[in-house]
């Protein structure tokens, strides 16, 4: 994106007045910011007409914030698909809240939106320092997650009721959209209740957020899957080790996951489209070459070859067919026809990576996000997503965030180091 009408601005509640409680501690100020390109062809137009390039608002704690923490209180709700890292952004929010800024009331709203919608019954579970502890060294998510939308009056409704002044929610597409129309409907009220996002992706597919949490720790478990793979592969003849990985529509994780295993053979990505055809051509010169092969699928590769995929869940999205299974089976079936033997091994770690606890640059950096996104709030932003760029962290209007789905662009160096590393043709 060329960033020459990138709007960057930050949605805020009002004029943020109030000195701020935190002390021994470096503020940011409002005029910082985190430049949005960083090579000079990108800023060179900008520099040659003396313009202000577009940047994000720096994330950090403000010296003047909005909301009185002695009469503020405050709610998290987790949504979508389990991943990394949840319960860590959890603790790091409830204990940003308490011992930054003295905030003595959180609730946690349970199973996702669900949790601020009455007719399901939902109590809401009240977070305390002493409960959050040690949940960062559980997987999953102690408030529980769920797909699908919410009645968006009923849940402002539940804010207005139980006093709440931000809503932290955390999740992906679906959740930030969630977000965004409660945002809207809180503006159009005229209350004062900020809506902050935490992005929770283990795609790392939101647009112009560099990296999302839970990624890191998905990549390195994949390792291990992949190694399996390759160990069966390899102890016998005509051995292929087939493992899919998560990636619907952006295949980052298979794709960094081969940079971190070069033994991979073949990287199936939603972003590059094969041919059945060519794919299994290659695959069975690579097999006859060395022996072996391990190949790796991204859960969104290939759809269009898989009859009978499109149907969509309850948050909207498309159900996908099992390329896994699919090319398991193709592959079989090919070999076979060729008068070939074949030993296929198929492994597919989904939710067993998704249900992990957070690796320890994971789980700092969820601390990180949740610190920020505490920060954020009090400063009285809203309808934003605490986000990281260049190495730094950021306010993104969630507009922004789900305006579009951020994928491997095939021209781009990640898949062309992809394409180094496994040999495999450009064109299948």
């Amino acid at each position: 994106m060329s960033g020459e009408d990138l709007d960057l601005t930050v949605a805020r509640l009002g004029e943020s007045r109030i000195p701020s409680p935190m002390s021994g501690t470096s503020f940011v100020g409002d005029d910082e910011g985190v430049l949005y390109h960083s090579h000079w062809m990108e800023m060179q137009a900008f520099a040659d007409s003396n313009r202000r390039p577009p940047m994000f608002e720096m994330a950090g704690p403000r010296e003047k914030i909005f909301f009185d923490p002695s009469k503020l209180k405050c709610g998290i709700v987790t949504c979508g698909g389990l991943c990394p890292g949840l319960n860590d952004v959890i603790r790091a929010i409830v204990l940003g809240l308490q011992h930054h800024y003295g905030v003595k009331t959180v609730f946690g709203f349970r199973y996702g939106y669900e949790g601020l919608s009455p007719r399901h019954g939902h109590t809401p579970l009240e977070l305390t320092p002493e409960l959050v502890d040690d949940i960062h060294h559980e997987g999953g998510t102690i408030l529980g997650s769920s797909r699908g939308p919410q009645d968006i009056g009923d849940m402002v409704d539940t804010l207005e009721r139980l006093h709440v002044g931000i809503l932290f929610t955390i999740g992906g597409d679906g959740t930030l959209r969630g977000a965004q129309a409660l945002a809207q409907e809180i503006a159009h009220r005229g209350l004062k209740i900020a809506v902050i996002g935490i992005p929770k992706t283990i795609d790392n597919d939101i647009s112009f957020i560099d990296w999302s949490f839970g990624f890191e720790t998905a990549v390195s478990e994949a390792k291990a899957a992949i190694y399996a793979a390759k160990t069966e592969a390899a102890g016998y003849r005509h051995g292929i080790g087939l493992v899919k990985l998560m990636g619907r529509e952006s295949g980052f994780i298979a794709a960094v996951a081969t940079l971190v295993n070069p033994e991979v053979d073949f990287c199936l990505i939603p972003e590059v489209p094969f041919t059945l055809e060519g794919f299994l051509a290659a695959l069975k010169a690579r097999v006859a070459e060395k022996g072996h092969a391990v190949v790796v699928a991204g859960e969104g590769a290939g759809q269009y070859l898989i009859p009978g995929s499109g149907e969509r869940d309850a948050s909207g999205n498309i159900r996908f067919g099992d390329i896994g299974v699919f090319l398991r089976d193709r592959i079989r079936e090919d070999f076979r026809q060729a008068g070939l033997e074949v030993n296929l091994k198929y492994i597919d770690p989904s939710y067993m990576i998704r249900s992990m606890p957070a690796n320890p640059h994971d789980s700092a950096f969820c601390l990180l996000l949740g610190y920020h996104a505490v920060h954020a709030g009090m400063a009285g932003r809203t309808s934003m997503v605490v986000g990281n760029w260049k190495r730094d962290f950021t306010h993104v209007p969630i507009r922004l965030a789900v305006s579009q789905r951020k994928h491997i662009d095939p021209a781009d160096k990640l898949w062309n180091n992809v394409l180094a590393v496994t040999g495999q043709p450009r064109d299948m």
